[in-house]
């Protein structure tokens, strides 16, 4: 399970360009929301009924919570789209699991 997770935590990686530095040049149509600070990137909570959009740590990547969501993300839609990354849960169980990150770190 372990490498499963690395492979995880390295492909989204990978999309979220995390440790490459670059300069606003190279993102010329893809700006980035003012909310997103350095250091965050943004998911979508999305359920049946109802979606809401989080700016989210990059430290939640260490999380078992989080790595549990994005694999469940995984299976569900896969690596292949621009934006936020959508997570399998609904907008009240991230801020619950959010919670509990903040409160454990």
């Amino acid at each position: 399970m372990g490498m499963k997770k690395n492979g995880l935590v390295r492909k989204l990686q990978k999309s979220l360009q995390l440790g490459k530095k670059f300069s606003t040049d190279d993102l010329p149509e893809r700006d980035v929301p003012e909310d997103v600070k350095q250091g965050h990137f943004a998911v979508i909570a999305t359920d049946e009924d109802e979606l809401k959009r989080f700016v989210v740590p990059l430290s939640c990547l260490t999380h078992t919570l989080f790595l549990r969501l994005l694999e469940q993300a995984a299976e569900e839609y896969g690596f292949d789209h621009e934006g936020a990354l959508t997570l399998p849960c609904s907008p009240c169980e991230m801020e619950r699991i959010l919670a509990l990150i903040y409160t454990t770190a």
